[in-house]
């Protein structure tokens, strides 16, 4: 088949490596891609969230399949525009990708198909925004309403913090704090049947102990030796099945990656969140160990045949990811600075480019990816900072507790 990958990232980069290892994969285009693409598949200039421009393009390459990796093209409604050209997709309509592009889009669908969720209001406004706030008390949890590339989310105990976050986003969901450690899983969907990925843990705030503001994630490892057995297919009973009925009972049936965010709290599973696409960091260990083709499996996602499709294969042992990030993140970042120990095997490509001399620099928050696969989480994490260590940025960070004392 030939498939058109879409997106720039560590994620996608993830995606590409699965693709191309997959022997039913003989064409692969990676729009816009990265650096990191550009040595497994021809990178291709597109405007990602430009649903004509890909279709186009979709139409231009000959894709058999489409891939959608990052959640603005989704909203912007890509895939809507790829599928009206009769090209098989992977990725949800723009609307079955409110989950992900409205907070209170996704609490309206979680409340009518009885999934368990945090109490939460959406609120416009200071008064609106201070009444919850007291309702719910401390630690506040205050999240963007629309798309914030995973930094849209305050959790603080500081009440005046809080006010000012929900006041710059404007249209916000506060929330009551959920207790317990997060479990992230996610669900391949053809809109009717569905199976879940190795369930991954990752790790937002941007230091050690997970102190500092929130990012789109610092690294993230799979599987979870803690979660109690039969954790995957209890969110499937729970959460992720009666989600993508509701979803298609509404005539938008869900065809791609249901991501579900929950916390194991001290009441039993909640949702903190739905994303309507795979989450980086945590696809790329999860791919480390899929044994199974990408490609073929996504395709049968596209295509309705996932209740054919064989079981999943996983390889054995664990797999980590350290994020190496740049100077500023998440905020402002130092962009153009060399990036050196890109080149060997486990490194992503996250946020790269060529400068006018030819050389890989840093172009944005997330640089480097250092993914590595060992007989448990402990030699996983061993080998993965083993890679960290040898990339050189100047100004470069990555956190030195991911998958620590697990």
């Amino acid at each position: 088949m030939r498939v058109l990958l879409i997106g720039t990232g560590g994620r996608e980069h993830a995606l590409a490596k699965a693709l191309a290892a997959d022997e039913a994969v003989k064409s692969l285009v990676c729009a816009p891609g990265n650096p990191g693409m550009a040595s497994l598949a021809e990178c291709v200039a597109v405007d990602q969230t430009d649903p004509a421009a890909v279709a186009a393009l979709a139409v231009t390459t000959g894709a058999d399949l489409v891939i959608v990796g990052p959640e603005a093209p989704l909203v912007a409604g890509v895939a809507d525009a790829v599928r009206a050209k009769g090209i098989a997709v992977y990725g949800p309509s723009a609307e079955a990708a409110r989950v992900e592009g409205s907070k209170a889009f996704a609490k309206d669908v979680m409340e009518k198909a009885g999934v368990p969720t945090a109490a939460a209001r959406v609120c416009e406004g200071r008064e609106e925004l201070e009444a919850a706030l007291d309702a719910y008390g401390a630690p506040y949890v205050v999240k963007d309403d629309g798309l914030a590339a995973g930094k849209g989310v305050i959790v603080t105990g500081d009440r005046e913090a809080a006010v000012e976050h929900g006041l710059e986003c404007g249209r916000v969901v506060v929330e009551e704090f959920l207790d317990g450690p997060e479990i992230s899983l996610f669900v391949v969907s053809d809109g009717t049947d569905a199976v879940p990925f190795l369930p991954a843990q990752d790790f937002k705030r941007i230091d050690d102990g997970g102190t500092g503001p929130n990012t789109g994630g610092m690294g993230a490892y799979t599987p979870l030796p803690w979660a109690p057995d039969g954790i995957a297919e209890e969110i499937m009973e729970t959460v992720a099945r009666p989600t993508l009925r509701e979803l298609a009972s509404r005539g938008t049936p869900f065809v791609g990656t249901l991501y579900c965010g929950l916390a194991l709290t001290s009441r039993g599973l909640r949702v903190v969140e739905f994303n309507a696409r795979f989450g980086d960091p945590e696809i790329q260990p999860i791919l480390t160990m899929l044994k199974t083709p990408l490609g073929e499996l996504l395709m049968a996602a596209a295509t309705e045949r996932l209740g054919d499709f064989p079981e999943l294969e996983w390889h054995e042992g664990a797999a980590v990811c350290v994020v190496v990030s740049n100077e500023g993140y998440p905020g402002d970042v130092v962009k153009g600075r060399p990036v050196s120990g890109a080149d060997v095997e486990g490194v992503l490509h996250a946020g790269t480019g060529f400068d006018d001399e030819g050389r890989l620099v840093a172009t944005g928050g997330r640089v480097l990816d250092c993914v590595a696969r060992g007989a448990d989480v402990a030699d996983a994490r061993a080998k993965a900072y083993e890679i960290a260590e040898g990339v050189g940025l100047e100004g470069g960070h990555y956190r030195k507790d991911i998958a620590a004392n697990i």
